[in-house]
């Protein structure tokens, strides 16, 4: 498949269904039980222990939430108008789990937002969306303030499966301008980009849409009813 039209969008409450769209494509089943929390929770995982699929529905009510409560916790991408993509960011201090990380906790007290993970569903896999929603994060994190955005990509010489990439892969990285802080694992590395100065991306930044100016027509999802069933 080629890839359509680019554009992102916030996930808010208005995009929310399209996330739910997402992760119901083909390649979501491990986004389907975690729905991007497991980063931003300390501890054990609501659910277990309960009957199968406990964990997963505790995840989708607390990013649901999350998104209720005013949050965004990341951007959603998209193809000609439909759910393709999807990029987790914000501040390292959302992040709860990274504190004691030993391959991810802070390198110093430097401000910055991270990049914990992305997801490209299967039938857009191979046409440069995770790349062009690395870019529009880079974007979106400058235009909201912040100065260094920290990414932790796997870095081995052997390929892995690519649905567990979500860390996203060193040359992803590099690609976009990020340069490696510290290396704490044989096979992940601390990388950041300064985003003080323009980042060494040649190619330009693709179309964030926002929620509340003139292109925030809803999605082809249908975002306005939203379910958490």
């Amino acid at each position: 498949m080629t890839v359509g039209t680019f554009s992102a969008r916030p996930l808010t409450p208005h995009t929310w269904a399209d996330l739910q769209e997402l992760f119901g494509l083909p390649g979501g089943s491990i986004v389907r039980g975690c729905w991007c929390m497991a980063y931003r929770r300390s501890g054990k995982s609501p659910g277990l222990g309960g009957p199968p699929g406990s964990v997963a529905s505790a995840n989708k009510q607390a990013m649901c939430d999350l998104v209720d409560s005013g949050v965004v916790p990341g951007l959603i991408g998209y193809s000609d108008g439909a759910p393709a993509g999807w990029i987790s960011l914000g501040p390292r201090e959302e992040y709860l789990k990274l504190r004691r990380s030993p391959v991810m906790k802070p390198v110093d007290d430097t401000p910055v937002w991270s990049v914990v993970c992305s997801y490209v569903a299967k039938p857009y896999r191979g046409t440069g969306m995770q790349h062009r929603l690395l870019a529009a994060a880079i974007g979106y994190a400058r235009e909201h303030g912040a100065s260094v955005l920290e990414a932790y990509p796997v870095d081995k010489p052997g390929r892995s499966h690519d649905d567990f990439m979500w860390f996203g892969s060193r040359g992803l990285y590099e690609l976009a301008g990020f340069h490696e802080v510290v290396r704490r694992s044989a096979t992940r590395v601390l990388m950041r980009l300064e985003l003080d100065r323009q980042d060494s991306c040649s190619t330009s930044s693709p179309r964030l849409v926002s929620e509340t100016g003139p292109d925030a027509a809803a999605p082809t999802s249908g975002s306005a009813s939203r379910s958490r069933a």
